[in-house]
């Protein structure tokens, strides 16, 4: 069997699964929401600071940049519960078609702003709105697809069909580089602070077309049209949820903050690296190219190591990456700090392109198989995105740490380790699911 292969439901048999269209629409969803991601935190943690604030202190400049770029995963929880009952309740593919278009429309508008020169505390004010809009639909985006295709996947293949939603993340972070590398390599710093950042979040635009294209023209799961045939899908998703699994959705809470790292590597880092205040002073290209190149690595390693995790288990891949990612945040860091700019490309690279996926590999199918088709979507959207908050907080915590030295990543590598020990534990307190057949799956 492979992923193009169409498997007919055992419970519905008009229904046809499609892994390769799902994995598809899956992938242009999340490249589009991690492009967006990336352009925000690169211009949050370079553009934003001396463009929608005022100037004359740095230091409070720097962290309101920081802060706006946390408000958009403080809206992710709220956003996990209202989409996480449509697309349980409704099917998943309504979920997918409305997160993209929030998505993509918060982001262009985001492009349009004036600056604080222009209309004052208002651009700021603008600012938090969209991004709040912009974290309200990413609470969907990665739990309806990874939902929608974990349910399309043949049963011995779901990591490797539910990886390709991890993959387009980091196919968004590599488009985000592609544009902003070229753009902060020729641009001046006055055009670009004036004009020049504005045309990766009009670039969004494209995505959004591409992707509503596609998901318009994807079926729903089979199991889930299923249920809906028997009617077996709960009128409060949300009640049966944490009537019954409350403890699944605790452990996927705790275990998605590993998240944490990618946001340490993608906001603070740079900022550590680059703010004078720290004393480093490193060329923000160094950053951005380790970027790219720690990102298409992951592109190729996620679906190996997904592969890797449908014959061994998700548990022994999970663990590893997480154990890696605490050891390669401290070398990353460090690097930085002593401004070896060749160990800093290598060992940004290792932890986004093998550590960190790693664990992108296999989360999805993790958390997927810890639920019943009823409330999977709500299940995966609440865990992770009460996780994922804690990763929109981490670059503002990291700042607060850090002190105003090349030192100063010391208690950052130390925060970081001890959120792979909670993620750790998370991950191993559950059983293996890798071979656990889908109508079993969320069985107390």
């Amino acid at each position: 069997m492979t992923i193009d292969d169409p498997v007919r439901s055992r419970a519905h048999s008009t229904s046809v699964r499609t892994p390769k269209k799902a994995a598809a629409a899956a992938w242009i969803g999340s490249a589009l929401e991690y492009y967006d991601f990336f352009i925000y935190a690169a211009a949050a943690a370079l553009i934003f600071p001396t463009v929608f604030f005022p100037t004359g202190n740095s230091t409070v400049a720097t962290m309101s940049s920081l802060a706006t770029f946390g408000v958009g995963y403080l809206a992710r929880p709220a956003g996990s519960f209202v989409m996480g009952h449509i697309g349980d309740r409704l099917g998943r593919k309504r979920v997918l078609v409305m997160t993209l278009i929030m998505m993509g429309a918060s982001t262009f508008l985001i492009g349009c702003l004036p600056s604080y020169g222009q209309i004052g505390l208002l651009a700021p004010a603008l600012l938090v709105v969209l991004r709040l809009v912009q974290g309200f639909s990413a609470a969907g985006e990665q739990a309806g697809a990874n939902s929608m295709s974990f349910e399309h996947a043949p049963e011995n293949r779901r990591a490797f069909v539910t990886s390709w939603t991890l993959g387009g993340t980091q196919a968004g972070q590599l488009i985000a580089s592609a544009v902003f590398l070229p753009l902060a390599a020729l641009l001046s710093d006055d055009a670009l602070h004036t004009w020049g950042w504005r045309i990766p979040f009009w670039l969004s635009a494209a995505m959004l077309v591409v992707g509503f294209v596609v998901r318009r023209t994807l079926d729903e799961t089979p199991v889930f049209e299923a249920e809906a045939a028997h009617d077996e899908i709960p009128d409060v998703p949300l009640e049966a949820l944490f009537r019954s699994h409350s403890t699944q959705v605790l452990r996927v809470f705790f275990a998605a903050t590993i998240s944490n790292v990618g946001t340490i590597f993608a906001v603070f880092a740079l900022s550590f690296a680059t703010n004078p205040e720290y004393a480093i002073n490193m060329d923000k290209s160094v950053l951005l190219w380790t970027s790219a190149a720690g990102n298409g690595l992951a592109i190729l390693t996620i679906p190996l190591l997904a592969v890797l995790s449908d014959r061994v288990g998700r548990k022994p891949v999970f663990l590893t990456g997480i154990l890696g990612c605490a050891i390669m945040t401290t070398v990353f860091l460090w690097s930085i700090s002593i401004q070896n700019t060749t160990l800093v490309v290598i060992a940004g690279t290792v932890l986004i392109g093998v550590a960190y996926a790693a664990t992108l590999a296999v989360w999805p199918s993790t958390y997927a198989e810890m639920f019943p088709t009823k409330v999977r979507l709500s299940g995966t959207a609440i865990g992770t995105q009460f996780g994922f908050a804690t990763a929109g907080l981490a670059p503002l915590a990291a700042a607060a740490l850090a002190t105003h030295s090349p030192d100063g990543w010391i208690p950052v590598a130390i925060y970081a380790a001890v959120i792979c020990a909670v993620s750790a534990l998370a991950v191993g307190a559950g059983k293996e699911t890798h071979r656990t057949p889908m109508a079993q799956l969320g069985n107390r």
